[in-house]
């Protein structure tokens, strides 16, 4: 089964992004042959930028992110998202990557279900 989860909120500040990020590693343990693909848009795009410190005990997005990636999920963002935040390419985890409305679009067709946080 394919879930498409569609982020707009702020990676801290609201928890929608870490409980997002929860349901997805949730889904995956239950049946691993789950596919997950983040569309990380308007301020949900800096969830995915490298770097990230955060004070101990406290989640990480990034860390829960590359999660999905080594799971083979995908963590897709809204370019002209990126462009508005002054967020770049070079300042992405690795194996997140820049992606359009046609992109998304073709995503939420091929998705069992659609989820948005």
């Amino acid at each position: 089964m394919k879930f498409l989860f569609i982020i707009n909120d702020p990676p801290y500040g609201s928890e929608r992004v870490y409980n997002a990020l929860r349901l997805s590693h949730a889904l995956v343990k239950k049946d691993p042959a789950v596919q997950v693909t983040f569309f990380l848009m308007a301020d949900a795009v800096p969830s995915a930028k490298a770097g990230q410190k955060t004070p101990e005990g406290y989640y990480c997005v990034e860390r829960m992110l590359k999660r999905v990636l080594a799971g083979k999920g995908k963590v897709l963002l809204c370019g002209t998202c990126m462009d508005a935040r002054g967020l770049s390419e070079a300042e992405l985890l690795e194996g997140a990557r820049r992606s359009t409305m046609d992109e998304l679009a073709a995503e939420t067709i091929a998705a069992d279900k659609v989820l948005t946080f």
